[in-house]
């Protein structure tokens, strides 16, 4: 009798690797839902930013008389150029830096593309290259505005 109480006490072992087995697919189905969720965070995190980042752009322009060279780029929202008057002091952004995308990367400005628009921002997506498609796809602040 005592020897049957002790193995009704612990698990064998087939019902150990069930067990794991079960975790196991249930940490999965969580990390991807999860990751999903984070990839959309990202993209709406983008989006908001590039809405501020043009924004910022068009109050450049409207105090300054000329929108942003594409040799310096976004910086002259943040570092005054030499060749204005009109600059806010403390520059347009809330930052003294001009932010990167949620991946980490950097956000490309472009005078004159292709669509006819005086300038363009956008971020490469996840990828950080140009074109892809979902996370990936490339995100304009003509498309955010």
């Amino acid at each position: 009798m005592r020897a049957k109480r002790r193995n009704r006490r612990a698990f064998t072992m087939v019902e150990l690797i069930a067990i794991i087995v079960i975790l196991g697919l249930l940490s999965a189905v969580a990390m991807r839902s999860f990751t999903g969720v984070m990839d959309k965070t990202r993209v709406q995190t983008t989006k908001s930013s590039l809405k501020t980042l043009h924004d910022a752009v068009i109050q450049f322009k409207f105090e300054t008389g000329r929108y942003p060279s594409e040799d310096m780029g976004l910086e002259e929202l943040v570092v005054e150029p030499t060749d204005v008057t009109g600059w806010t002091p403390g520059g347009y952004l809330e930052t003294t830096e001009v932010p990167q995308d949620a991946w980490g990367n950097d956000f490309v400005y472009m005078r004159h593309p292709d669509s006819g628009k005086p300038f363009v921002i956008i971020s490469y997506g996840a990828d950080g290259e140009p074109g892809g498609e979902d996370y990936n796809a490339d995100l304009y602040s003509t498309d955010a505005s």
